[in-house]
Parts: structure tokens; C-alpha cells; sequence
């Protein structure tokens, strides 16, 4: 943990007051904080711990790693939404594509620095608006950000599209209104229904 330490300001008849517990955070905690503070969903957050088989010839995480990182935090994030539309149930529906469930149509990403071993990364994504652009009600945007521990900053972004998908008819489809509201919801942008094709 990190404690703050502040000059005292006080005699010794008055000792400082103890630091606030605010003061008191984990790396861990200080970097869940600063990406909840950037509109990244706290149920979206995968730890994800790099091992030296990451690496490449170049001894950093190969770049072909991070689809796989990003990866494992979307689906941890559509568990969590499942959760919401239907309880534990639904939420596995939804990871193994049972029903109308979700599957990825684009992914970009940028790299922003190289990461080595050891560290741990934490994987984060938000449902956003996007440019809306040949998306309709069928589908929407997730941006996504990996946190270096070690490094303390971002250094990977990811942009995505996925795609509302029934697996029994295999074609696209409108969600309905519960998966809609729950992503405006996430998205913290009630009121705005066209930011996700209602």
C-alpha cells in the first residue's frame, strides 16, 4: 500500500491527523480508480498477469497478445452484462454464443508502449456512441485500455465493434430493449437511445 506522508504542520501538542483513508489505496485500487474516473465499467476490469512465454524476439509482449488480452476482458465484460439481463444463466448463454449473443465484427488497436516481464495488466472496456456510421440497432462500440502496473499508464487502446447475434437463426438482430437500456446504462448516456440504434 501507499501512504501519503505530509510535512507535519502542527506542535506535538496537536499531531497531524491520521491521512485519509482515500490516501490509503493499493496500486491496484489507485489504477481501478483512474480508469472508473475515465468511463471504463468497474464489471469490465480483468487482471491479467504477463508471463515470459508473452514474449517475442524483440523481449517485449508480442502484439499479437493483446487481441488475446482484450479478449479475455470482453468476454469477463459480457459476462457481467449477461449477469444484468438475466442472472448467471443468461450469462453463460451469452459467452457461449446460445441465443441472441454478441459476436466481434472489427477490433483496432494501439499500441502506446511496449510492456515486459514481469508485470500485471489491467484490461478495461466501455460501451460508447461511437460514429455511428453504418451502425444501427444491431449493433455498437466498445473501447477497450490496458493498464501496465508496472508502468503506471496506459499502453494499449483498442476500438471494437460487436454485433448483436442470434446463433439459432445465425443472423443478426435487434436485442430488444433490455440489452439496449442496460448498455445505456454502462455507457452512462440515458436519454440518448440513438447513441446505441433504438
Amino acid at each position: 500500500m501507499y501512504l501519503v506522508h505530509h510535512r507535519g504542520t502542527q506542535g506535538p501538542e496537536s499531531p497531524d491527523p491520521p491521512a485519509d483513508e482515500t490516501e490509503l489505496l493499493s496500486p491496484a485500487e489507485e489504477e481501478r480508480a483512474k480508469l472508473s474516473e475515465l468511463g471504463f465499467d468497474p464489471e469490465s476490469f480483468w487482471e491479467q498477469q504477463v508471463v515470459w512465454g508473452d514474449h517475442d524476439s524483440f523481449q517485449h509482449v508480442n502484439n499479437v497478445r493483446y487481441v488475446r488480452f482484450f479478449e479475455s476482458g470482453r468476454f469477463h465484460w459480457m459476462q457481467a452484462l449477461g449477469r444484468e439481463l438475466g442472472g448467471p444463466k443468461r450469462a453463460e448463454q451469452l459467452i457461449h454464443g446460445e441465443g441472441v449473443s454478441l459476436i466481434l465484427k472489427s477490433l483496432s488497436i494501439d499500441y502506446k508502449a511496449p510492456v515486459t516481464f514481469p508485470d500485471t495488466l489491467l484490461v478495461a472496456h466501455k460501451p460508447h456512441p461511437g460514429s455511428n456510421n453504418g451502425q444501427g440497432k444491431t449493433s455498437f462500440f466498445v473501447a477497450g485500455a490496458i493498464w501496465s502496473y508496472a508502468q503506471r499508464r496506459i499502453v494499449t487502446e483498442s476500438d471494437s465493434v460487436l454485433v448483436w447475434y442470434d446463433y439459432d437463426k445465425l443472423t443478426k438482430c435487434d436485442p430488444g430493449e433490455a440489452a439496449k437500456a442496460a448498455l445505456r446504462r454502462r455507457m452512462n448516456l440515458r436519454g440518448v437511445p440513438e447513441a446505441i440504434g433504438s
